[in-house]
């Protein structure tokens, strides 16, 4: 990846909430990039910090502290009248909630038209827009009725043409399959994943539901307000083969696996060694009970293979 090619960078992000004497940190010091095209899954537990940080990418909240860059925009130097201008004609948006994603009086047809008139498309070009929007996500056929009138998945791919319409760099979305069927969802997911390869617009998809990730060839995890554990598959697809990596921040520590940490009872501190091609994490009361029982035993050498084999 060249810094060039970086479409999303985050560096050392902290935002931090404070009212009525209690303060919040949401995000603590949070390292991101992706790349210009890329289809990628942010996902985390409710109050990981994931919510958070959409906001503050699509220039609807501002950082604490650090550095966020988005299409070439520093978004924390951004002018009040130039975060409106980036939410209008760079960055897209795809919401859980219909309310956010449609006026409910228009029909779907009516929404595009007033989106791209927000993003001040000529009137004589607005009907061939929408046209290819709508045909593109496959929601032609219900272009004259109301939101409330269709199907999950056809008022989700609406919302997508919605989000698409200005022509913008990059797509957010915001659990988008939050309210929506297993057969919906994989329908909304495979209909972003069409959109990213034949536009190659960025698509950031923010979820608890670690099923998407399915559907996306990268899924970061966050984990406490900071990148944990990346997923990356050589192609999108349920089935596709995996490979999980933790995440080293800049200042070279890692948040482990909860699972790994709960399996192996470790806590408070962990015991590194250095080998020639890896490090070795192991729990620290384990390291230490091993030598131990080595300083403990006669010289006839170490304890039996099968104690310490328990132990490892």
């Amino acid at each position: 990846m060249t810094e060039s090619s970086v479409e999303i960078e985050c560096v050392d992000l902290v935002r931090i909430y404070r009212g009525a004497g209690v303060e919040v940190q949401a995000l603590q010091g949070l390292n991101l990039r992706v790349e210009r095209g890329e289809l990628t899954a942010i996902v985390g537990a409710s109050g990981s910090g994931k919510s958070t940080l959409l906001s503050i990418l699509s220039a609807l909240d501002v950082a604490s502290a650090g550095r966020v860059h988005v299409a070439g925009r520093d978004l924390l130097a951004l002018t009040p009248r130039q975060r409106a201008e980036y939410r209008r004609t760079v960055a897209g948006f795809v919401w859980q909630q219909t309310a956010r994603n449609f006026l409910p009086g228009l029909t779907i047809a009516e929404n595009l038209d007033l989106t791209l008139s927000v993003g001040r498309i000529p009137r004589r070009e607005r009907p061939a827009r929408a046209a290819e929007m709508l045909s593109m996500l496959d929601v032609a056929g219900v272009a004259d009725r109301r939101p409330g009138q269709v199907t999950g998945s056809e008022r989700q791919r609406a919302a997508i043409a919605l989000g698409l319409a200005n022509g913008c760099r990059v797509l957010f979305a915001d659990e988008p399959t939050g309210e929506l069927d297993d057969a919906s969802s994989a329908q909304v997911l495979a209909a972003m994943r069409a959109v990213n390869e034949r536009s190659g617009v960025t698509v950031l998809i923010v979820t608890h539901d670690s099923g998407v990730a399915d559907h996306v060839r990268r899924t970061v995890g966050i984990r406490d307000g900071r990148t944990s554990v990346e997923v990356w598959r050589d192609e999108a697809g349920p089935g596709r083969d995996a490979r999980e990596y933790a995440v080293l921040d800049r200042a070279g520590r890692l948040q482990l696996p909860r699972e790994h940490i709960d399996r192996l009872g470790m806590r408070d501190r962990v015991r590194l060694q250095l080998e020639s091609d890896h490090i070795r994490v192991q729990p620290a009361e384990t390291t230490e009970g091993s030598a131990a029982a080595a300083e403990g035993s006669d010289a006839a050498g170490p304890p039996p293979a099968t104690r310490r084999s328990r132990r490892r």
